[in-house]
This record gives C-alpha cells, structure tokens and sequence, in this order.
C-alpha cells in the first residue's frame, strides 16, 4: 500500500506550526548514550585531551589511522582531524564506536570530547594534566628528521 501525502497539505501543517520547534529539540536525549545530551559550552581544554587520547591510544596499539577507522567503523577523514585539530568537535556516533574499541566509558568520552557538560570536575583536571603530559619530548627519529628537513628546504624556497 502506497500512502500519499499531497504537498499542499504539508505546507499547510507547516504554516499552522508557524514558528514553534518540531521534533525533540536540542534537549533531545538519546538512549544510546544512557540520557546524555549534547551541550556546546564544555570546556575546550578537555578537547585537546581528547585528541590525544584518540592518538596515544592508536599509537599504543601499533595501528596506523586507516586501520583504526576500519577496526573502530568510523570515517577515516574524521579520524584524521580528531587527531589533527583539537578544536574540532566530533560527530556522537564516532565517541561511541573510539569508546566501545579502546574499552573506555562513553561518558567520560563525551565529555572530554566537549559534546557534553563536565559533570566531574576531576575528570577535567585530569585531562588537561594529561594533555600537558602527553607532548611527547622524545628525539626524531631518523625517518622524522629526515621529513622535517626536507619539509623545512621546501617551505625555505625563495620564489
């Protein structure tokens, strides 16, 4: 059976809605994150934590970026600027897979990912103490130096 809803009709209901919010609205709650809501105003500091974390973890497991995205299921563009701009806020579905494969909480995910309020005031702290822990200090390697040189000749070049 075909249902067919005319459009006059639609642009009708949608006049008699007029301005009014359809749907949940930004206080949605999604089951999937145990009443989670998203929120825009968490901390920035715990983001820089987050991409870190996303790092350290890949690299503690010896798994290039694409092995993750395809072990984790999540986009491989994304993965890369999680891992490239701290600031960048991720979609809630890829906190969930990265919390499920490193075997974290979701929870605590989120919220140093900045998609939900801090509820816990330590876990901030320890996340920016993390963060300032996790620049690694360690010499370039060989392969790195040799990048980083010739990435230096480049950008050296006079036009």
């Amino acid at each position: 059976m075909k249902i067919n809803i005319p459009k006059a009709w639609c642009l009708r209901m949608a006049q008699l809605e007029g301005d009014a919010e359809i749907g949940a609205g930004a206080l949605a709650v999604d089951p999937v994150f145990e009443g989670e809501t998203a929120h825009a105003e968490a901390p920035e500091e715990t983001s820089l934590a987050f991409s870190r974390f996303v790092r350290l973890a890949r690299r503690g497991r010896g798994l290039t970026v694409e092995l993750l995205a395809e072990r984790a299921d999540v986009e491989l563009a994304e993965l890369l600027t999680i891992e490239e701009d701290s600031r960048y806020k991720p979609d809630l579905r890829t906190v969930y897979q990265l919390a499920n494969y490193f075997g974290v909480q979701r929870a605590n995910l989120l919220q140093i990912a900045g998609l939900t309020a801090p509820k816990d005031n330590h876990l901030v702290i320890e996340s920016v103490r993390f963060a300032a822990r996790s620049e690694s200090v360690a010499a370039l390697t060989a392969e790195e130096r040799a990048a980083l040189d010739a990435f230096v000749s480049v950008l050296s070049e006079q036009k």
